[in-house]
């Protein structure tokens, strides 16, 4: 009696939960194609990025690396990348931003109309940065390129140091006899 008992909880229980779930919102499934026996499971393709305005603004830059060769570590190592727009539209640069905080770019917020020039200024921060330089600037813009991205390149030299300039005054060495003079502490009230 007990075994019939039994089994008819554990029937009522499992009918209870299929019927629970299949009340439930279905879920999404990823989209991955069915596996065919002997092949792994394909990823469905991407949906194709759509194809850029013919008509759109393009880029057309004197170069786009500049390479400030060795520059001395304190000032900012600044340069001007200068393009034409040779598209048949007005380029429209949305926002520009340097690889990390170091690289600063500075770009025109006006339309750039067909056959007219802009200028994306960049200023590197060298103060503290000893060694290679290798950045990149990316714009955001309505153009064919974009993202477009430009990179500075070059070697960054520690400060010299002045001949002439007093050592900086070391600290007097404490003898291990000394014991330091007790801290007065406050009274609590």
């Amino acid at each position: 009696m007990k075994k019939v008992f039994f089994s008819l909880l554990c029937l009522t229980i499992g009918t209870t939960y299929v019927m629970a779930q299949e009340n439930h919102a279905p879920v999404a499934k990823p989209n991955v194609m069915q596996a065919s026996p002997g092949n792994a499971p394909v990823a469905a393709p991407a949906p194709a990025k759509p194809a850029p305005d013919p008509d759109a603004g393009i880029f057309k830059f004197k170069e786009e690396t500049h390479d400030y060769g060795e520059v001395m570590e304190g000032p900012l190592a600044e340069t001007d990348f200068e393009f034409k727009n040779v598209g048949k539209k007005p380029i429209n640069i949305t926002e520009a931003h340097g690889s990390c905080g170091c690289t600063v770019p500075q770009w025109p917020h006006e339309p750039i109309m067909p056959g007219k020039k802009g200028t994306i200024h960049v200023a590197y921060t060298t103060q503290g940065r000893q060694g290679m330089i290798s950045k990149e600037v990316t714009i955001n813009s309505d153009a064919q390129q974009s993202p477009m991205v430009l990179h500075i390149r070059g070697t960054v030299k520690p400060k010299p140091v002045d001949p002439n300039a007093a050592p900086a005054a070391a600290p007097a060495p404490q003898s291990p006899n000394l014991v330091p003079p007790p801290q007065s502490v406050p009274a609590h009230k």
